[in-house]
């Protein structure tokens, strides 16, 4: 029993080891800030986003969390930088179901198009700061008990069962606003509209957090790795929206995939906390994680695109034959 509990505290002490010092997080915190105040500056005055717009600054987004991937791999070791983009990778793709309830609140809501940006930053930068804390909580329950790998691990396996089961039923995603306690509340203590909109807009990211952070503690357990994925993902959200906006729809299969992702890592959580208790059991490597991930998504997205090209086509065919 000693030597299954040493092996227990060796898995919960490597998978908590930590990249980052007082400095760098320090240094990180200023860069989140000021990439914040940059997004509001540029948002101080409401217009309808540009695709040109959108697409540009969609890139910045996401050619800086790759440079940052290249540092944390130079500085910091290959299964180290394997961690880092395999997190940033599954948040990026988490954030993309985000990104489709965003547009349906919005819509509820009849947000005018040049107000919308505006909503979703106010919604972004408090998620964040909530984020912060839920992954602190993580990281010190995570260094205290052991079993807390086989509950975030139950949780991720419980929502992929959730979103598969919606997925073959056929169920399209709505959003009821007058359904939501937090639109309720807002509107009882006297919020003007746009704050409802933007409290609703945070309380949804907060709850997709639920998923999200431990999906991301499953690939590492660096807490500085997983606020920087974490933050890189929530930072992009606003300019990937308008760039996603009229595709959401055609990633009819987006569910099957999210669900084998959260499938996967939560059995790897799993494996991991059994692996503490008896050496025998084998624990998934970061590379094969992200091989895995990564061929999901292209399987998800093509065989999407292959499906809504079809459907297209055929309410053509009808279109011409009713004609």
């Amino acid at each position: 029993m000693r030597e299954t509990s040493d092996v227990s505290t060796r898995l919960r002490t490597l998978m908590l080891d930590t990249i980052a010092t007082p400095t760098l997080w320090a240094v990180t915190i200023a860069a989140v800030a000021a990439l914040i105040a940059l997004d509001f500056v540029l948002t101080r005055r409401p217009h309808e986003v540009s695709m040109k717009e959108a697409l540009g600054w969609s890139a910045f987004y996401i050619a800086l969390p790759l440079a940052f991937g290249v540092w944390v791999w130079n500085a910091h070791g290959s299964q180290t930088g394997f961690e880092y983009y395999t997190g940033y990778i599954v948040e990026k793709s988490l954030s993309v179901d985000n990104l489709f309830v965003f547009m349906l609140l919005l819509a509820a809501f009849a947000v005018p198009r040049q107000l919308q940006q505006k909503v979703l930053l106010f919604g972004i930068v408090g998620a964040l700061v909530l984020r912060g804390i839920f992954i602190a909580l993580g990281a010190a329950a995570l260094s205290q008990w052991d079993i807390v790998f086989l509950l975030f691990g139950a949780i991720l396996v419980v929502t992929a069962v959730k979103l598969l089961i919606e997925a073959l039923q056929g169920h399209e995603q709505s959003v009821d606003p007058e359904e939501m306690l937090a639109v309720r509340l807002g509107r009882k203590i006297g919020l003007k509209p746009m704050a409802v909109v933007v409290l609703a807009i945070f309380v949804t990211d907060v709850i997709f957090a639920v998923d999200s952070v431990p999906a991301v503690y499953g690939i590492t357990g660096d807490p500085y790795l997983v606020f920087a994925t974490n933050a890189f993902a929530l930072l992009g959200l606003r300019a990937l929206y308008f760039v996603l906006e009229s595709a959401l729809s055609k990633l009819v299969h987006l569910s099957f995939g999210l669900a084998a992702i959260l499938a996967f890592i939560g059995a790897k959580l799993g494996l991991h906390w059994a692996h503490g208790q008896w050496d025998g059991v084998p624990v998934i490597p970061t590379w094969l994680s992200l091989v895995v991930i990564i061929g999901i998504l292209v399987v998800t997205v093509t065989t999407s695109l292959i499906a809504s090209g079809r459907s297209a086509a055929r309410e053509e065919q009808q279109e011409h034959a009713e004609v």
